[in-house]
């Protein structure tokens, strides 16, 4: 572990996964799948990173938050019209969230279903915008790309924490 503070490591975990959530939103919205690869670069930033930026103990734990979230990730899926590519991208990105921040974690995800949903459906209804982006596939779904509210609050959560003291 290098030492750093809670908001310097939250920091360093917003830099390295920025390029992946990017991917993420685009890659949901355009086509409506999350790429495994995506999913497995995510696990490889708090594979990789997370020991040098947590404390080995609380690193190690958190490999929990994906298992705990896998599962219903993947019983959503069977039961609930959940997407797989969510669900995994879902618990890859549980390992970056404290258990002490639970509550932040769930109020975050549901401003930004809330958020991402109504932005989505509003800016398919004017072709304008609509224009800028036709081949996507999510303009034409009854579904909606989650990605895109996932990778908002993964991002969001470690911004908050990176700073706010």
């Amino acid at each position: 572990m290098l030492g750093l503070s809670v908001p310097a490591s939250a920091l360093a975990f917003l830099v390295l996964v920025t390029p992946i959530c990017a991917w993420v939103a685009w890659s949901d919205l355009k086509t409506m799948k999350i790429p495994n690869v995506a999913v497995a670069s995510l696990l490889g930033v708090y594979l990789i990173a997370g020991p040098l930026l947590l404390p080995f103990d609380v690193w190690l734990w958190r490999w929990v938050h994906f298992a705990v979230v896998l599962v219903a990730g993947i019983i959503l899926n069977a039961i609930a019209h959940f997407g797989a590519g969510d669900a995994k991208f879902g618990a890859a990105m549980a390992p970056f969230f404290a258990a002490a921040h639970m509550n932040l974690v769930l109020l975050l995800l549901a401003a930004f279903l809330l958020g991402a949903f109504v932005a989505h459906r509003l800016v398919r209804k004017v072709p304008a915008l609509r224009g800028l982006a036709p081949d996507w596939v999510s303009w034409a779904r009854a579904d909606f790309p989650l990605g895109l509210a996932l990778v908002g609050t993964l991002w969001a959560y470690l911004a908050l924490v990176a700073f706010t003291a």
